[in-house]
């Protein structure tokens, strides 16, 4: 019988539903170092991007397509999710993958050529029905895009600011997780002028941070 798996995603976890149903290369820079505070303003200006289409990460897997295909479809998902952005992905993951709590997996996702790793366990079947099982998914590392980032700081801070500068940040870039990149960013607010200090951008597997 084939799972079709749906996600819910909490604290870095996922939560796993297998229920029966039909259903230019970019930079590998590893954005590891810190942002050094700066008095002179940054150079590159984001322009607040387009929302990112509802439809996301389809094709959804055929009615009968095995437990692994089901799991790589919900990594795209994630992996969107991560990147903040619209793009190129592609997800595998072994095609037997066993529902039996305690399996253990690898996966592989890739976002417009930059490659992450999946480390997945398979967790306890839920009470609410037999048909659903927990999973956790860990990203080895994040990724950062400068249309997500863009998204972001406009988002939170609609309507309050001119535009945003930032420290020449790639297209997509391969970036520690939750945790300080090399990147940085500045919120211009409306009739002001930049300060020249940044703060620090991060890569979270729900997408980028600003603090």
């Amino acid at each position: 019988m084939r799972s079709k798996i749906v996600s819910v995603f909490i604290a870095g976890s996922v939560c796993l539903l297998a229920v029966g149903c039909g259903g230019e290369k970019s930079s590998k820079d590893s954005g590891g170092a810190k942002p050094k505070p700066s008095a002179t303003p940054m150079s590159q200006r984001l322009e607040n991007p387009p929302a990112v289409p509802d439809e996301k990460a389809q094709p959804s897997p055929a009615a009968d397509a095995p437990v692994g295909e089901n799991l790589a479809y919900e990594l795209r998902k994630k992996t969107q999710d991560m990147a903040g952005a619209p793009g190129k992905i592609t997800a595998e993951c072994p095609q037997d993958v066993s529902t039996t709590s305690g399996t253990q997996v690898t996966c592989k996702t890739t976002y417009e050529g930059l490659e992450v790793e999946w480390k997945v366990s398979i967790g306890e079947k839920s009470a609410f029905s037999k048909n659903y099982v927990n999973f956790k998914a860990t990203p080895s590392q994040g990724i950062l895009t400068r249309d997500g980032v863009a998204r972001l700081l406009y988002g939170n801070y609609r309507g309050y600011i001119d535009y945003a500068l930032c420290n020449d940040i790639p297209k997509a870039v391969l970036a520690p997780l939750n945790t300080q990149s090399k990147y940085a960013c500045e919120v211009v607010d409306k009739g002001k002028k930049p300060s020249g200090f940044p703060q620090p951008v991060r890569a979270t597997d729900s997408g980028p941070r600003y603090y």
